[in-house]
C-alpha cells in the first residue's frame, strides 16, 4: 500500500474512514443549506454570522468541559451519542424547513442544538485517531482524516447547490438537502458498532476527580509548542476561517450569483485541502516552521483573494486558500497530538478545538458586520491580516517561553520536530507531573 495511505490498511480505521466520509458529505451540504436558508429567510450577512456564531458558541463554552468528558469515558461510545444527538437536530431542523414553517429563530435554535452535540464530538473524535492507529502513524491517520473531510467537501457543496436550485432555491428546498445529512450519521454510528474493540488502543478511563479541567489548562499552557500553536489556530480560525460568510457574500453581492455559484466556491475550495491533505499524509516529520509558513500563505491567500475582480478568477485561486488552511491544521493537530500525555489527550485537544473552532462566536458576527457595513472584500482583507498578526505573536510567545525555561534552546525555527527531542521531554515531563499532581487535588 502508499505510504499516503498506510492507515487504511488498518481495519477499525477502514471502518471509521468510511462511516466519515458519508457522514462528511452530509455535513457538507448542511452548511450550504442552512446558509442559503438563512439568507433566503432574512437576506443579511449579520444573520447569517449569527447563525454560524450560535452553532460554534457550545464550542467555546463546552469543550473544555467534553475534553474531560473524553478522558473518562470509552471514546467510541461518546462518537456514538453526539452523532445520534446531531442527527437529530438536522432532522428538526429539515423538518420544519421542508414543511415550510421555518422562521429565523428556528434556525438559531437548531443551530445552537447542534452546536451542543459538536462541542462533545470534537475533542472525542481528534482524540479517537491515536486509539485506532499506532502512534507511528498519528500523522498519517490526521491527514487521511483531513483527506476524507475534504473529499466530502469538495462533493457536499456542489450536490447541495445543484439540489437546491432543481429544487426551486427556496426555504423547503433547503429542508429536503438537510434531511439527508440527518440519514448520513447513521453510517458512521454503525461503522463505530462494528469496531473490533480489542484491537483498540484505549487508556484506561480517568476516574472523576476534582481539579481534572484545571489540570488540562496547566499541562498546555507550560509548554511552548503548545502555546505557540494555540495562539496561531486562534487567530486563524476566529478571523480567518469564516468560509460560510466570506464565500456566501462574495458570491452573492461581490459577484451577483446564486446558490449553485456558491456552493462550487467550496467544492472548489476543497481541492486544494484535498491536495494539502494527501501531501500532509506523506510527510514523515512536521517542524513549527511549517505552521508558520503556512499560517503567513493563509492570511496572504486571503488578501490575493479579497482583490480578484472576477468570479471566474476567484473560483480558480480559492484552492490556495484550502491547501493553507488544511496544512496548518493538520500540522497543529498532529504537533499536539504527538506531544501529548495520553492520559490527558482529550483535554488537550478539547482546548485545542476550543481555540480553532470556539472563536467563531466572536469571529463571525464581527466578520458578518464588517461584510455588511465596509464591503464584502474587507471580510477577507480583514481575516488575513488578523491571522499574520496571530502568526507572528505566537512566535515570540514562543521564543520568550522557551528561553525562560532551557536558556540554552535553538531558536524554534531553526530545527526540525521530533517528538523525542530533550527540550520536549522536559517540558512535557515537568507539566505532566504538575498536571497529574494537580488532578488530585480539589477546585
Amino acid at each position: 500500500m502508499s505510504p499516503t495511505f498506510r492507515s487504511l490498511a488498518n481495519p477499525n480505521y477502514r471502518k471509521y474512514a468510511a462511516g466519515s466520509l458519508v457522514s462528511n458529505i452530509g455535513t457538507w451540504m448542511q452548511r450550504v443549506a442552512q446558509d442559503w436558508l438563512i439568507l433566503v429567510l432574512t437576506g443579511s450577512g449579520t444573520a447569517l454570522g449569527i447563525t454560524t456564531g450560535l452553532q460554534f458558541l457550545p464550542v467555546l463554552l463546552l469543550s473544555p468541559y467534553a475534553g474531560v468528558i473524553a478522558d473518562r469515558i470509552s471514546k467510541r461510545r461518546l462518537l456514538q451519542i453526539t452523532q445520534a444527538s446531531m442527527g437529530l437536530a438536522s432532522l428538526a431542523l429539515g423538518l420544519v424547513a421542508v414543511t415550510g414553517v421555518a422562521q429565523p429563530w428556528h434556525v438559531y435554535l437548531i443551530a445552537l442544538l447542534f452546536g451542543v452535540g459538536s462541542a462533545f464530538d470534537a475533542p472525542a473524535r481528534q482524540a479517537f485517531v491515536s486509539e485506532m492507529v499506532d502512534g507511528a502513524d498519528i500523522g498519517n491517520a490526521v491527514s487521511l482524516n483531513s483527506a476524507t473531510f475534504n473529499t466530502a467537501r469538495i462533493l457536499g457543496p456542489g450536490l447541495a447547490g445543484l439540489m437546491i436550485g432543481a429544487l426551486g432555491g427556496g426555504v423547503e428546498a433547503t429542508g429536503w438537502v438537510i434531511l439527508i445529512n440527518a440519514v448520513s450519521y447513521v453510517a458512521v454510528i454503525g461503522q463505530l458498532q462494528r469496531m473490533d474493540t480489542a484491537a483498540l488502543h484505549s487508556p484506561t478511563p480517568l476516574p472523576r476527580e476534582p481539579g481534572m479541567l484545571r489540570a488540562g489548562v496547566r499541562y498546555v499552557s507550560s509548554q511552548p509548542r503548545m502555546v505557540m500553536l494555540m495562539i496561531i489556530v486562534f487567530f486563524a480560525g476566529t478571523f480567518g476561517m469564516n468560509f460560510q460568510i466570506t464565500s456566501a457574500l462574495m458570491a452573492t453581492e461581490v459577484y451577483g450569483l446564486g446558490a449553485g455559484e456558491f456552493g462550487l466556491i467550496g467544492s472548489i475550495m476543497a481541492i486544494g485541502s484535498l491536495a494539502g491533505s494527501l501531501l500532509a499524509a506523506r510527510r514523515t516529520r512536521i517542524g513549527l516552521r511549517l505552521v508558520v509558513v503556512a499560517g503567513l500563505g493563509f492570511a496572504a491567500a486571503n488578501v490575493v483573494a479579497a482583490l480578484l475582480p472576477a468570479y471566474w478568477m476567484f473560483v480558480i485561486f480559492v484552492p490556495a486558500i484550502g491547501f493553507c488552511t488544511i496544512t496548518l491544521l493538520n500540522s497543529a493537530n498532529t504537533l499536539l497530538q504527538l506531544e501529548s500525555d495520553p492520559l490527558l489527550r482529550g483535554r488537550v485537544m478539547a482546548l485545542y478545538m476550543t481555540i480553532v473552532m470556539g472563536g467563531t462566536p466572536i469571529g463571525s458576527p464581527v466578520i458578518g458586520w464588517i461584510g455588511e457595513e465596509v464591503g464584502p472584500r474587507w471580510t477577507l482583507v480583514v481575516g488575513g491580516l488578523l491571522t499574520a498578526l496571530g502568526v507572528l505573536i505566537g512566535v515570540v510567545v514562543h521564543q520568550r517561553m522557551a528561553r525562560r525555561l532551557d536558556p540554552a534552546s535553538v531558536p524554534v525555527l531553526t530545527r526540525p520536530f521530533r517528538a523525542s527531542t530533550v527540550g520536549s521531554r522536559v517540558w512535557a515531563s515537568q507539566a505532566v507531573a504538575r498536571a497529574r499532581k494537580g488532578a488530585s487535588r480539589s477546585l
